[in-house]
């Protein structure tokens, strides 16, 4: 692996969302406590930022141009020309209680995405899906904080998380019909904090061999699973709580690392780079992440 470089040091509170856009050739990504969506053009070093009336989480490119944002509200799509944002749907949920969270658009263009159950004290969380404008569930439960949503290159495999159990999940997917089933674990993290802990499953990214690349928050590293969910490799990073990766660059093969800088004093003097955005290039490529169709 090459060095770990920052691409973008000014630090996030919460740095989420990771989204690299070919057309533009350029990183998008999210500070959620900070309300606010944030562009790096690639070449250029030129960064953009547009603030958001609520919690952005997840984004996702746009068939027609711009990019589509979950938010705490709902769906909005950001036009990074003008800098209009227009609403696409509202949350169907208690936004006291939940907001959007990790999200990925699938092979057919419908913008999948998960939400935190933020009293944290039942498995209540629920996934949507954004399909032509309208926002239907597909499931509730049995999840508290959804993540890792990702497709595999076929796109007949969908991957989840759950970060609050540390469980990595995998889904038989259909596409033509958008449905995920057969359910099956492939990897239980280590919830034990006192011995052999390594963080918990995060934000996740599928490359263009099928494996699938978590983000470890608190454990400050990333983890490279196969499709069986045996662990291939392992990447320490300088940041404790890495939140998300994304493939990126002309050849898709740099990866993206966004975190978390609202944290702990003690860890920030220990993690000087938390909230930053990181980046280094990895053997293999990743996968074009498809637009949401409007």
């Amino acid at each position: 692996m090459s060095e770990i470089t920052v691409v973008w040091q000014d630090r996030m509170q919460v740095g989420e969302g990771p989204l690299w856009e070919p057309r533009e050739q350029a990183l998008y990504w999210v500070d959620i406590d900070g309300f606010a969506v944030h562009r790096l053009a690639a070449a250029t070093g030129r960064h953009d930022a547009w603030p958001m009336t609520a919690e952005p989480s997840a984004l996702a490119r746009h068939a027609d141009g711009g990019v589509v944002v979950a938010t705490r509200a709902g769906f909005v799509h950001l036009d990074p020309t003008s800098g209009t944002v227009t609403p696409i749907a509202p949350a169907p949920f208690d936004q006291s209680k939940a907001r959007f969270n990790d999200g990925k658009v699938d092979p057919a263009g419908r913008f999948w995405v998960g939400t935190i159950y933020e009293p944290r004290d039942q498995p209540a969380a629920e996934m949507y899906v954004l399909e032509k404008g309208q926002v239907r569930l597909a499931w509730a439960g049995g999840m508290t904080n959804s993540n890792g949503l990702g497709f595999s290159p076929d796109g007949t495999t969908m991957y989840h998380a759950d970060t609050t159990s540390h469980t990595v999940r995998a889904f038989d997917f259909d596409a033509a019909t958008g449905s995920a089933s057969k359910l099956r674990t492939l990897v239980e993290f280590s919830q034990d904090k006192a011995n052999n802990y390594g963080g918990r499953p995060d934000g996740a990214a599928v490359d263009s061999e099928g494996n699938y690349w978590v983000a470890m928050f608190e454990g400050g590293r990333i983890v490279k699973l196969a499709p069986d969910g045996t662990q291939l490799d392992e990447i320490a990073l300088p940041v404790r709580c890495p939140t998300m990766v994304a493939f990126g660059g002309p050849d898709l093969r740099t990866l993206y690392v966004t975190s978390a800088g609202k944290r702990p004093q003690a860890e920030l003097e220990r993690y000087p780079l938390s909230g930053t955005v990181l980046a280094l290039r990895v053997p293999v490529a990743g996968l074009e992440q498809p637009a949401y169709v409007g």
